[in-house]
């Protein structure tokens, strides 16, 4: 079984028993401080995983949750998006059975592509925040605005 994946440092804090603590009393290291600007899509991407480009990059450029050297990481996962529609307009045209043989049914190969592109899509997805569960975990340290603005500040 995989192990879980780091925490990030926000929840670790939150969590925490004491400032920059975490629940089991150590010490949080603080994230680094990338520049926080959207990476330049690769001029070579094709047509959907630019349209998915420009789908996803403004409001993760909003949550400043992207940085220029994410740039490979988000061209994987528009490239993954660019073979599962390819898949999907392949599949969807020449039916998802191609044939019936002595064995039974034969069906179509993008089918095996779009499961794959589905789960590695679903993988870069939450790398990025991208999915209702993902969400929660992904997110910057936003700027401390005083115990008022924080509801796990102690009274004391």
């Amino acid at each position: 079984m995989a192990s879980p994946k780091p925490r990030p440092a926000g929840l670790k804090l939150v969590e925490g028993r004491a400032p920059g603590r975490d629940s089991g009393g150590r010490l949080v290291k603080p994230v680094p401080s990338f520049r926080r600007l959207p990476p330049e899509p690769p001029e070579w991407l094709p047509e959907e995983a630019r349209a998915e480009w420009e789908r996803v990059v403004p409001e993760l450029a909003r949550l400043e949750l992207l940085k220029p050297v994410d740039r490979s990481a988000l061209a994987a996962y528009c490239l993954c998006w660019d073979r599962l529609v390819q898949a999907q307009r392949e599949m969807a045209q020449d039916g998802s059975v191609l044939s019936t043989n002595s064995q039974g049914r034969v069906r179509h190969p993008a089918v095996a592509v779009i499961e794959a592109a589905s789960k590695e899509l679903r993988a870069w997805a939450g790398e990025f925040g991208l999915t209702p569960s993902a969400e929660a975990r992904v997110g910057r340290q936003e700027a401390d605005d005083g115990d008022e603005a924080n509801p796990f500040a102690g009274s004391g």
